[in-house]
């Protein structure tokens, strides 16, 4: 009697998965995230309601599939500028690009993955598409702040480290922070920013901003 009440009880408590999970993480915005009060001010309500998220799974695994050398992307349309404390920027719409090398399993615990790490930013999702994705950041000093993603045709976001011609008004700061939660992430320039792809009603293609991170994740 007693073995079969502790197996009922076993039974009835739902099993969840332990996560652990880690890799590089690139994000950009349509608007300035290190910036001056002034240039922000300039930015809100107008842009930054466009951002392109992207993971790349170095070892892990996620609802307990293993990941390990997988990418997902998030690109997501806002109703407002992303950050700012006095407007509302949901629903947000969405779509999400996921590894075609997935198999099944890998794919919808891909999609689980981003979707727990956006929040309710992917609430919406219109579209799922998948594609390759390549995903890179560089390691030595060199090139630090320089990364490169690329999913299908239609996502391009390749970024460089922040230098002394980036300081504009001399009183930048990270005004912005990631939309997701990482172990570090270093403001950096979007050299390219470019979404070209269904699903949002809108497109975009940007250059020149300070507008990127780069950096790692780990749950």
């Amino acid at each position: 009697m007693k073995h079969l009440l502790l197996a009922f009880l076993f039974l009835a408590v739902p099993f969840t998965f332990a996560q652990q999970i880690s890799g590089d993480y690139i994000e950009t915005r349509s608007a300035d995230v290190y910036t001056g009060q002034c240039f922000a001010n300039g930015e809100v309500n107008l842009v930054g309601n466009e951002a392109i998220m992207g993971w790349h799974v170095d070892k892990g695994s996620w609802d307990g599939v293993s990941l390990d050398g997988l990418n997902v992307v998030a690109v997501v349309r806002a109703k407002a500028t992303l950050g700012d404390p006095y407007a509302d920027p949901y629903p947000a719409k969405s779509v999400l690009v996921v590894d075609e090398n997935a198999d099944s399993q890998q794919r919808k615990a891909l999609e689980n993955f981003a979707r727990q790490q956006t929040g309710k930013l992917t609430d919406n999702v219109e579209k799922v598409i998948y594609t390759t994705i390549d995903m890179g950041i560089a390691r030595n000093h060199e090139r630090h702040g320089m990364a490169l993603l690329r999913a299908g045709n239609f996502v391009t976001v390749q970024t460089r480290g922040i230098n002394e011609h980036d300081h504009i008004c001399g009183n930048e700061v990270t005004f912005y922070p990631p939309l997701t939660q990482t172990a570090h992430a270093m403001p950096a320039v979007a050299e390219k920013d470019e979404y070209q792809g269904p699903g949002l009603d809108d497109t975009w293609s940007n250059s020149g901003k300070r507008s990127a991170f780069v950096g790692t994740f780990a749950r």
